[in-house]
């Protein structure tokens, strides 16, 4: 997608240095657009813990680019595959809810095992960090073309009028390598003509919302609004919201979505006003393994200091205030999971699904075994 009109990913490799992985910190938006260079697998997985890169898609190709510098510096010795094992170790142990993360150490490893030296694995490493990104871009690309129909059957219902989207949180293509996931179907439909507008929730406690889906949608030039957390369910009790789509961290393969926290009460009140709830997902979040998302998928709990603590521009800096009583205690759960009961459908890079084991299966039948 574009920056100030310039195409960018949001990970990449230096064009005159293989050795340098460059990603866009997403620490100083909407402020400040700054890129950071990482050199090893222990600054990728830093960036990845201190959510410098995020969102679930984002974060498995960061896996990917992380285990190709730790091949890279690896000893090129008996200790090179104990030494890739370290480094997933160090990687896996960053962010435990999103599936992607696991997905990516997982293919590289897999393809470093059809290598016989350590050369060619460093160059398998390479190769397949490269893909998993280059496939994160695809996927969300199709994912955009398979969800436009559903806002284009809005648009013609209401006669052309504003077609009002709701998202949570930041799944757009700063969540991911390129164009998003729930953001894909709502670029597609804009640059097709449509009038669409999207309200934004802010996303307590790190506002991925307002300073990041705001942000982005703004360098797209996408109608939107930003609104507090808890405006979404009297904005749909008054008609205002035609559709939620929101992302996933991990879905598994019955349909339970596992996404940041609050999405299950925009499910709740989207359920209860008749709006439809959309997922917008690539297939490297579903995971097969799991059955029942409340009781098995695990749920990250960050640090108190992100709900007791802000940060914003203030006077032409970025300052950190104090919300709450110095001593109080706070909590983060940073995800939630919404029941497939809740979800109208999954859209994937294959097409749209119900959210049941039958119906993903019917998208992706070679995982029936």
């Amino acid at each position: 997608m574009n920056v100030n009109g310039k195409h960018f990913r949001t990970i990449w490799i230096e064009n005159n240095n293989n050795g340098i992985v460059k990603i866009i910190d997403q620490r100083f938006l909407p402020h400040r657009f700054v890129v950071e260079d990482l050199t090893s697998v222990g600054e990728v997985a830093v960036a990845i813990k201190d959510m410098h890169v995020r969102g679930a898609g984002l974060i498995g190709a960061a896996a990917g680019y992380g285990m190709y510098l730790a091949a890279l510096h690896a000893p090129w010795d008996e200790f090179f595959d104990h030494s890739m094992k370290h480094a997933a170790g160090l990687l896996l142990a960053a962010r435990p809810t999103a599936v992607n993360l696991n997905w990516a150490v997982q293919k590289q490893f897999e393809a470093m095992e059809a290598a016989s030296t350590n050369a060619e694995k460093v160059a398998v490493a390479y190769k397949t960090a490269c893909h998993i990104a280059d496939m994160d871009a695809a996927h969300c690309q199709m994912i955009g073309e398979h969800g436009l129909p559903i806002i284009e059957e809005i648009s013609r219902k209401k006669a052309g009028k504003p077609v009002n989207i709701l998202t949570h949180c930041n799944a757009g293509w700063l969540a991911f390598v390129d164009f998003g996931t729930a953001t894909a179907p709502i670029y597609a439909a804009f640059e097709k003509g449509m009038d669409v507008h999207v309200w934004v929730d802010e996303t307590r406690p790190r506002n991925q919302g307002a300073s990041l889906t705001a942000w982005e949608l703004a360098q797209q030039k996408v109608p939107h609004t930003v609104i507090t957390d808890n405006a979404g369910g009297h904005l749909m009790q008054h008609g205002k919201v035609d559709m939620v789509i929101v992302g996933s961290d991990r879905t598994t393969f019955t349909g339970d979505v596992a996404n940041k926290i609050g999405t299950y009460l925009k499910a709740l009140a989207a359920n209860d006003n008749g709006v439809p709830f959309f997922v917008a997902l690539p297939s490297s979040t579903i995971d097969w393994e799991i059955e029942d998302g409340l009781a098995q998928i695990p749920i990250e709990e960050r640090g108190a200091e992100e709900v007791k603590y802000m940060e914003g521009l203030c006077e032409g800096e970025i300052k950190k205030v104090l919300l709450t009583p110095e001593n109080s205690p706070a909590a983060n759960f940073a995800f939630d999971v919404t029941p497939a009961r809740l979800v109208t459908a999954l859209i994937t890079e294959r097409g749209i699904c119900k959210p049941q084991k039958e119906d993903l299966l019917r998208l992706f039948p070679e995982r029936k075994r």
